[in-house]
């Protein structure tokens, strides 16, 4: 895996941020054991960021695209204001399943919709609007679910687009979008690099 911050950074980073809880590690080693591509989880550094944006922004309604085993559902949900709530999509019933599990044993499964199926067919049935979305799903739909959830997206609401420094690669679907989304007069962005980065994206009120 092409590692875009240098490895000792990373680390570095992750010692001097708040740790995650122990369910964390235990969800970490049954992705690992079960999943092909466990570097899909958002890890803890990025799951710290996840939960202290949402523990400042305090929306409402959140929609996430693209749940894995429910890293980032978890984090987001830890943070939300009383009577937030979460739509989480993912195709993928299997990696949902433990997803459920470990946001049940964190007692925040109250707060997370799941819904399983294709993420654009999905978005077809939901209704905004939303104040934050957390976009972590296929690359190659990516411009697709950014123009069908921005409709939904409250005046000022915020989209964190994940893996966004894989557009540094010619040709890379992300490389189009992330120049779609920086020339976009409806919205104002930010890319951090951070992991593979994170593309804050507000909606302009």
């Amino acid at each position: 895996m092409t590692r875009y911050v240098p490895e000792e950074v990373e680390r570095y980073a992750e010692a001097h941020s708040t740790p995650p809880e122990e369910l964390f590690d235990r969800l970490a080693a049954e992705t690992r054991a079960t999943q092909e591509w466990p570097e899909m989880m958002v890890g803890p550094l990025e799951g710290a960021l996840l939960r202290f944006l949402v523990a400042m922004a305090r929306p409402r309604r959140v929609l996430e695209i693209g749940v894995f085993t429910g890293w980032s559902s978890i984090e987001i949900a830890r943070a939300l204001p009383p009577g937030g709530t979460i739509v989480a999509c993912d195709v993928n019933e299997e990696t949902t399943a433990i997803a459920r599990r470990y946001a049940e044993e964190a007692g925040v499964a109250d707060r997370i919709e799941y819904r399983v199926g294709p993420a654009l067919e999905t978005l077809g049935h939901v209704e905004g609007p939303f104040d934050l979305v957390f976009l972590d799903a296929r690359k190659d739909e990516y411009a697709d679910y950014y123009e069908a959830v921005l409709p939904k997206l409250a005046q000022g609401g915020t989209i964190l687009a994940d893996n966004t420094l894989f557009g540094m690669s010619e040709g890379h679907p992300l490389e189009t979008f992330n120049r779609h989304v920086r020339d976009d007069p409806r919205v104002e962005c930010v890319l951090l690099p951070i992991r593979e980065g994170l593309t804050l994206i507000r909606r302009r009120g």
